[in-house]
């Protein structure tokens, strides 16, 4: 005799992560959606290390001088405080490569000053 069991169903959620919104300003160019994506993921890490970060903003600009003439400004808004990082470098994958990073050590000086009170 057959007997109707319930089986319980495991349901898979599909979590999504949220983005931080980040504007990015490209100054007297237009920058390709490549970059535009690369940059929101290599910001979206610092959250990561501190995740009440509000937003960011971040500035790309092209110098006329030298090399390095790529610059990458971004700032990062968090409760009460406002983080900062500038860098210049001959591509700009690697200026926010090294824009993010001064960010995570601020993220990290940050965190500590919070800690010690």
């Amino acid at each position: 005799m057959p007997t109707n069991r319930l089986i319980p169903r495991l349901e898979l959620f599909n979590f999504k992560t949220i983005k931080m919104k980040v504007q990015i300003h490209s100054i007297h160019f237009d920058a390709d959606v490549k970059l535009l994506d690369y940059i929101q993921m290599r910001v979206d890490k610092l959250d990561k290390f501190f995740d009440r970060i509000v937003d960011g903003e971040v500035f790309l600009r092209i110098n006329n001088q030298g090399v390095e003439n790529k610059t990458v400004e971004i700032k990062i808004n968090m409760p009460g405080d406002q983080l900062f990082a500038k860098e210049r470098s001959s591509t700009f994958e690697n200026a926010v490569d090294e824009a993010v990073d001064g960010l995570r050590r601020q993220i990290k000086k940050y965190k500590e000053r919070l800690n010690a009170h």
